[in-house]
């Protein structure tokens, strides 16, 4: 074998060599780092899920959140065939999404019923309870659905009366900045607190109008404003929120709740 041969083998052994070495320390990092990643995703959750729910702030720290989640908010699992709380799952290990992928665990809706667009529904949901002195204070759902480009994954918080808005967000979504984006925005989040629900009726009544609210409107009270620029992203965040908080959702949960009966 002539030298420059040699020379050409040897130079792409070393290469593959640096190569294999590389991907262990690669593939040993992302092992390593995965119980991390997944704490950080969880503490950026539950940060908004505080934030959402008027406890604190996204600039919390990652020991105030956790002191928050520890000694103030409560995971429950909520069956939602029954509408009504269930022990069958670890509300703090259990992930609705992942479930949602799950045949035994979920199950596919019809394209009637698929307001949101998510396609299946899980059979078991997680939801966040605040109580003082003994009674429901805040109660805090997560919500999603598809808007234009995206799914936006989501909260919305509603008193113990289980009707008026806390606050609602999203913590996930790739819509358009400026425009599906402007979800962010928190003068458009701050149009949610105080709004209802539900009508007098207890009919679900909650909706995005385009074009601005009629102050003087008696329906004013159940309405937001819709994103400008921003119609279907608009159109997805009603549908979501009328999926959800519906008989499909949590709907039978919350009469089920407020009956006393959960």
């Amino acid at each position: 074998m002539s030298s420059q041969k040699e020379s050409t083998v040897r130079t792409l052994m070393v290469a593959l060599l640096v190569c294999l070495v590389c991907s262990v320390f690669v593939a040993g990092a992302a092992v390593a780092l995965k119980p991390t990643q997944v704490d950080n995703r969880l503490l950026d959750k539950q940060r908004s899920i505080l934030a959402i729910a008027g406890l604190g702030d996204p600039g919390m720290s990652s020991s105030q959140v956790k002191e928050m989640f520890k000694g103030t908010v409560s995971a429950k699992l909520v069956d939602l065939q029954t509408g009504k709380f269930s022990d069958a799952r670890d509300p703090l290990t259990f992930d609705p999404l992942k479930a949602s992928k799950d045949p035994k665990l979920s199950s596919v809706l019809p394209g009637a019923e698929d307001i949101a667009s998510i396609k299946r529904m899980e059979r078991y949901s997680t939801v966040y309870v605040v109580e003082k002195n003994g009674e429901l204070d805040t109660l805090i759902m997560p919500v999603r659905g598809y808007g234009l480009w995206s799914t936006l994954y989501g909260f919305i918080a509603v008193k113990g009366d289980l009707n008026t808005v806390v606050g609602m967000g999203f913590y996930q979504h790739a819509e358009t900045p400026g425009l599906g984006g402007e979800v962010d925005n928190p003068k458009w989040k701050g149009q949610w607190p105080g709004k209802t629900l539900f009508d007098e009726d207890g009919k679900l009544a909650v909706q995005i109008v385009k074009g601005g609210i009629d102050a003087q409107s008696p329906q004013a009270v159940h309405q937001v404003d819709g994103l400008a620029g921003a119609t279907l992203t608009s159109k997805g965040v009603d549908n979501l929120l009328n999926f959800w908080l519906g008989e499909n959702g949590f709907g039978p949960f919350i009469a089920n709740l407020r009956a006393g009966e959960a």
